[in-house]
């Protein structure tokens, strides 16, 4: 039988039943249920060997997640935060940029870090490294040095007989100029675009207060005239949530991302004044945006809910990320940018090194951050999608919990969001059964 089990209501005689472990699924009545949950009840030896061929009963133990970290971090992939200079001012922006004297980083704090990763993956026999440019800020506004700091990898890269992964998350309101060194240097890019150009425009305006939607559908195009990889990163507010099927649809008409997420807005920062929108509207206004396009329904994604990954950890700040803050710190996250935030000293774990290369670690810190799973997490322990989400994010649930973490409205949408995923499944294999890690039949229902 599967170590975790769980039962899930759909209607007055049929339950969903998920072994998250091993990835199988099927849809059952009450008399199955009860032999499950109580195995002295009695069963007819035809429906034991069905459950097995569905995979929920025998096979091999399950195996837990585990990400087993020791010694000092040694990351192969680094994101530099370039600055917190940008030419929007989003309504809900998470780092409020712009409200502050802006912080560029110095051309030799990201040399330490790309020769630092470069290092870890030559020592590690890896083939390649990877360069990545993030931001409290839009990276491209810090461009010579975005520039610089590519070309440098990538000699760092030849020395080392390493090849260079290098990617941009941007706001896309770029120059021409821009938008051509981007897609023939980089490997891909993720685009801040909120849907519908009046939806946009209200959401994210330029500093000067006029609308960003035209320069950004202009990357857009520009990135699909030249193949170029990219995927779509929306925010939904309370307001916006109603037009979010017409956004997606929209996007979905005349862009080709590789794949569009959407998350309700962020409630820190200057999104700290704005309504919720973790609520049961972005689950329906979700499935109804996945609905008006089978393109839609394949690309749109929540962070959250992620089926095929079954994991304890949701991101890398349990798993060693390394992200270099403007002032050459290192942060687990890239949405902890600048070391007065709050819950900073959660996040930071290292320094430069008083030498000319490398970083002084705080062990302390970057051990409390791999404990930071979702084994560790007393209020996940009876979650269904626990190992799929994987405690969602810590830095949110910071500062919506302060401390122990106690749920949020985040939860309810996975949790509706990972059981569709399920029943999809289910409904692709035939309508009863689902067992994802072997072959998918559609046998027999007894």
């Amino acid at each position: 039988m599967p170590t975790e089990l769980f039962v899930l209501p759909l209607n007055e005689s049929e339950y969903l039943i998920y072994a998250p472990l091993r990835k199988a699924a099927l849809i059952g009545n009450a008399a199955l249920v009860s032999f499950l949950q109580n195995r002295a009840v009695p069963i007819a030896p035809g429906v034991l060997a069905w459950l097995r061929k569905t995979g929920i009963v025998g096979g091999q133990p399950e195996l837990t997640p585990a990400t087993p970290l020791t010694g000092p971090p040694r990351p192969r992939v680094v994101t530099l935060l370039l600055t917190s200079a940008c030419n929007l001012r989003c309504v809900y922006c998470y780092a409020a940029s712009g409200d502050a004297p802006a912080m560029f980083m110095q051309p030799e704090t990201a040399r330490r870090a790309i020769d630092f990763a470069a290092a870890n993956a030559a020592a590690a026999g890896e083939s390649s490294f990877e360069v990545d440019y993030h931001g409290a800020g839009e990276p491209t506004r810090h461009w010579t040095l975005l520039q610089d700091s590519h070309l440098y990898a990538r000699g760092v890269a030849r020395q080392n007989g390493l090849r260079l992964r290098s990617s941009l998350t941007t706001n896309g309101v770029l120059t021409d100029a821009q938008r051509r060194w981007l897609v023939s240097h980089l490997d891909g890019a993720t685009v801040s675009c909120d849907g519908l150009p009046e939806v946009q425009d209200a959401n994210r305006s330029l500093a000067s207060g006029r609308g960003s939607s035209a320069a950004v559908l202009t990357t857009l195009r520009a990135f699909d005239r030249v193949r170029f990889r990219y995927s779509i990163r929306m925010t939904a507010t309370a307001d916006s949530l109603p037009r979010l099927p017409q956004s997606v649809a929209y996007l979905c008409r005349r862009f080709r991302p590789r794949a569009i997420q959407v998350e309700p807005v962020y409630r820190m920062g200057r999104g700290r004044a704005q309504a919720g929108a973790e609520t049961t509207a972005f689950v329906e206004a979700f499935r109804a945006a996945r609905r008006t396009s089978a393109k839609a329904a394949r690309l749109l994604r929540f962070s959250g809910a992620r089926l095929g990954t079954v994991t304890n950890r949701f991101c890398g700040v349990a798993h060693d990320n390394f992200c270099v803050s403007p002032s050459g710190n290192i942060s687990a996250c890239h949405e902890v940018a600048d070391e007065r935030q709050p819950f900073a000293e959660r996040f930071f774990y290292a320094r430069p090194a008083a030498a000319a290369a490398g970083y002084e670690f705080d062990q302390r810190i970057y051990t409390d951050l791999r404990a930071l799973t979702v084994d560790h997490r007393g209020y996940c322990s009876g979650c269904f999608a626990r190992w799929n989400c994987a405690g969602d994010c810590f830095h949110k649930s910071l500062d919506t919990c302060g401390g122990e973490f106690a749920g949020a409205g985040r939860c309810q949408i996975i949790r509706e969001l990972t059981k569709d995923q399920i029943l999809e499944k289910i409904a692709a294999s035939g309508g009863v059964w689902w067992n994802g890690p072997g072959l998918v039949r559609t046998g027999d229902h007894p």
